[in-house]
Order: structure tokens, then C-alpha cells, then sequence
């Protein structure tokens, strides 16, 4: 550990505060990563039976070893079956309380199983949930009704490896055991053009409510990782997932997708797109179908995209996003810290978003506000649907190791407003004008913040006290040079 510090080590004053933030966080979740790599050699699995002596918990009033079902955790025999027939069987315990799928230390190789109501999936320490990488196991699904396409190709998508709709009181979670989607083969395929449908997330869930994802590893999945899909009262915590940071395309870490009630807390990401992305449905789909993902709260992460952005909202927002805190953050070794992303023709809003407590460590850009990112599903938008952005706050945001801390890059017909920055302390790695950078964009900064804000904001001072008037609101010294 002296060697290889890790990027908190690294922090010098005046990040000093934030050392005692994070330190816990840090250390438990690089712990985590370490115990991971110590199960390869060489980039290959280390191939273990059963481990003996191993008592499974019980969480709910009757439970089950995936064993009772026959299955097998050679990392050869397809479990499909196994899983199916345990599903089954907690399904007809709903009037009981449910039931529970323990799954023992192994390598338990599946294609895509859904889950039932009521049920716990339980994964002990050293047991490994593997998706087979043939797509001919992977049933094909309808396009998710508010992106009406399916995202990388029209029509139907392939399903999730572990999925549900229509659920309730449903609780993934387990010894940190892990679940392997083995994307390998999916991400080759992909660039090399040789699939015919998008791919499909390692878990998701949809139309569901009461979900508990916990103290699992997820890894190598063959598109976005963890999709809750119009869901209500989501907790995950203490998870921990990892692709690789280049070459894994469109592997991001959580995507809350017209969400309601939602925590995200104490989890590592490290992946290969953003690590987190609040969607709400894409363009007209997106209108139409509206639902929006509000009341989400984010904290207590450590998370890495060097790709992408550390926490995203959008592009895909049509539903809207609102009432969003985001707090005790670390984001480091990445392209992008955070980002908010859209475009003409998206429609929606994005209001209310609190970010607090952010620590930027060798980033790129630090904050970025995107407003034409012009991807669409198809000609049918209509792109007179401008977004609404407003009402932004950034509290305490410190960082090291940053070559432009600010881009905010509205339009004429997008503008941002509302947008407050307190509290700013950034360490910059490129000593040129225009590193705090600003488009179409009015609010506010209180107080001193470093680097020196653009003309378009207003300039108060700690007690509150008009300082400055903002020179224009339009100002545009957007550089990309940089």
C-alpha cells in the first residue's frame, strides 16, 4: 500500500478537510477492488469448488440453496434451469413472506432468469453468478417504451442477464459475491458491427417498487450495468462495480431511469462510461411516455471513468430530472468529473440539482453542462422541444490535478439558469485564460472561489451582499483548446 497510495494519499493542503471525508470511504472501497484482484492471476479467473463448512444466511421465513435444484458450480454446466425452477418456487411463497435463493461459493453459469416478488437473492462470498456469452440464450425484448428504439439498433434489445418487471419487495444482495456478465465477447462483437440488436444490461429491473441492491460486486457487463426502470423506492449500497476503463463501451456503472425515491450510497465504480447516469427517456419517446426521475439522492462515492463522466444526468432526459443531491463524492483518474448533457428536440427539464462536497482528483474537466449533444432515435423529433435547465447549485468542490474546472456551454435556445457556485477550491494543471468556461449561463458565486468565475455570474459575498453585477449572461468563451 506505501507504493501504490491510491489518489487520496496524494492530497496535499488545502485538501486536508476533505482527507477526513473520505478516508473511511477510500479505504473500504479500494479493500474491496484489492480482495477482488487477489481472485486473478494473470487476468484469469481462479477456478474454486464449493467451499466447505459454509452456513447459509437466512433473511427470509423459508429458504433455498441453488443446489436443491440442481445446480452445479463447475463453470460448465448452464445453472438456466436451476435458477428457473428456485424462482418457481419462491414465487408461490408470496403469502408466507417469500422466500430465499442462497447461492454457494462456485461458478454458476446462466443464461438470462428472471426474478419473482418477495424474494431474496443471496450470493455468498466466493460465489460467481456467470452469464454465458452465446446471444442465442439472450431473449429478445420490445425497446423500452420512452426510448421507442433500441438504443444502438431499431427494434428489439436483448434482455438483462438477471431481470424483472413488475415486481415488489425484491433484495439482491450477499457476502460481496459477484455477478459476472463476461462482456468480453459482447464488446468485440459490438465494434467489430456484428450484432443485430443492443445489447443487453447485466440487471435490470422494471416497474418495480421496494428493490434492495447490496453489498454484491457486478462486473464486465455487456452494455449499462444496473438499469432500474421505472421504479419507486430504490436503495443500493455498498456495491461495487468494475469494467475495464477502456475498450468495455457503454459499460456504465447505475443508470436510474425515470426514477422516484432512490439512494445510491457507499459504493466504488470503475468503469468504462459514466459511472452513474440519470436518464428519463429519449426525445418524443421520452415526452410521451413521461416519467420523470426525481427525489434521488447520491453520496458517499468513489468512482473513476476515464472515458466518460464520474456522475451524469443524461443525455436521455425527456421525462425530466428533478430534486437530485449529490454529496461526498470522489471522482478520479477520469475524462469528465461531472456532467449534465442534452440537446434539442429532448424536451424536459433538469431542476433542482444539488451538488455538495465534490473532490476532483486528475480530471479533465471538472463540471460540464452540455447542451448539444445531438443524438436522437430518429428524424421523428421534433427540435423545437428545447430543455429546461435551472436552478444548479455546486457547494464545496475541491480538487487536484484539473486542466479546465468549468465548461458550462449553453445556447441561445438552451440557456442555463440559476446556477450558483460557493465554495470552490480547485488545483489547475493549465495555466491559460478561459479555464472557467461559460455560454449562455446566469446565476450566481458567493464568497471567493478559485479559479475566477466567468463574467456571467452575478458575484456575492459571504454575507450575502451583492458584490458585482454579471457583464452578460451571453458571454461565450467556450475553449476547446483546453
Amino acid at each position: 500500500m506505501v507504493e501504490n497510495p491510491g489518489p487520496l494519499a496524494r492530497f496535499q493542503a488545502p485538501f486536508t478537510s476533505h482527507r477526513t471525508l473520505f478516508a473511511f470511504l477510500c479505504v473500504a472501497t479500494f479493500a474491496s477492488v484489492f480482495l477482488w484482484q487477489g481472485n486473478e492471476i494473470n487476468g484469469f479467473l481462479v477456478l474454486g469448488g464449493v467451499v466447505s463448512g459454509w452456513t447459509p444466511p437466512l433473511l427470509r421465513p423459508v429458504a433455498f440453496n441453488l443446489t436443491d435444484f440442481g445446480g452445479v458450480g463447475d463453470g460448465v454446466t448452464l445453472n438456466t434451469v436451476a435458477f428457473e425452477r428456485a424462482v418457481s418456487a419462491i414465487s408461490k411463497l408470496r403469502e408466507k413472506g417469500g422466500g430465499q435463493l442462497n447461492v454457494p461459493p462456485g461458478l454458476w453459469l446462466t443464461a438470462p432468469f428472471n426474478l419473482t416478488s418477495h424474494m431474496t437473492l443471496f450470493l455468498a462470498q466466493d460465489a460467481v453468478i456467470l452469464g454465458i456469452q452465446d446471444e442465442k440464450y439472450w431473449p429478445l425484448m420490445p425497446a423500452l417504451p420512452s426510448y421507442g428504439y433500441g438504443r444502438e439498433h431499431p427494434g428489439p434489445r436483448y434482455g438483462s442477464l438477471i431481470h424483472g418487471q413488475n415486481l415488489r419487495d425484491v433484495v439482491i444482495t450477499g457476502h460481496n459475491g459477484t455477478i459476472n456478465g463476461q462482456g468480453q465477447s459482447w464488446w468485440t462483437k459490438y465494434r467489430e458491427k456484428l450484432l443485430n440488436h443492443t445489447r443487453g444490461p447485466l440487471v435490470q429491473i422494471m416497474w418495480s417498487s421496494d428493490i434492495v441492491i447490496a453489498n454484491i460486486t457486478l462486473r464486465d457487463s455487456p452494455f449499462w450495468t444496473l438499469h432500474p426502470y421505472d421504479c419507486k423506492n430504490v436503495t443500493i449500497k455498498n456495491v461495487t462495480i468494475l469494467a475495464p476503463v477502456y475498450h468495455a463501451p457503454n459499460t456504465d456503472g447505475i443508470d436510474p431511469d425515470s426514477c422516484e425515491d432512490m439512494l445510491i450510497e457507499d459504493c466504488y465504480i470503475s468503469v468504462g462510461d459514466d459511472a452513474i447516469a440519470i436518464k428519463s427517456g429519449w426525445d418524443q419517446y421520452g415526452i410521451a411516455y413521461g416519467k420523470p426521475s426525481k427525489n434521488i439522492i447520491i453520496r458517499n462515492l468513489v468512482v473513476r471513468s476515464n472515458v466518460s463522466a464520474g456522475i451524469s444526468i443524461g443525455s436521455e432526459m425527456s421525462g425530466g430530472v428533478s430534486n437530485v443531491t449529490v454529496e461526498n463524492v470522489l471522482v478520479w483518474e477520469s475524462r469528465r468529473a461531472i456532467r449534465i448533457k442534452t440537446a434539442p428536440g429532448r424536451g424536459g427539464y433538469m431542476r433542482q440539482i444539488t451538488y455538495r462536497n465534490l473532490t476532483f482528483n486528475n480530471v479533465r474537466v471538472g463540471i460540464v453542462i452540455k447542451t448539444n449533444y445531438n443524438e436522437h432515435p430518429d428524424a421523428g423529433y421534433d427540435p423545437l422541444a428545447f430543455p429546461v435547465l435551472s436552478d444548479i447549485s455546486f457547494i464545496n468542490v475541491r480538487g487536484q490535478g484539473v486542466r479546465v474546472p468549468v465548461r458550462i456551454e449553453g445556447s441561445k435556445e438552451i440557456s442555463v439558469r440559476n446556477v450558483t457556485f460557493q465554495d470552490m477550491n480547485v488545483g489547475i494543471t493549465y495555466k491559460k485564460k478561459h479555464i472557467f468556461q461559460c455560454a449562455f449561463v446566469e446565476g450566481r458565486v458567493i464568497g471567493t472561489i478559485f479559479p475566477a468565475p466567468c463574467g456571467n455570474f452575478d458575484q456575492y459575498n459571504e454575507q450575502g451582499e451583492l458584490v458585482k453585477h454579471a457583464v452578460s449572461q451571453n458571454v461565450t468563451d467556450i475553449d476547446y483548446e483546453i
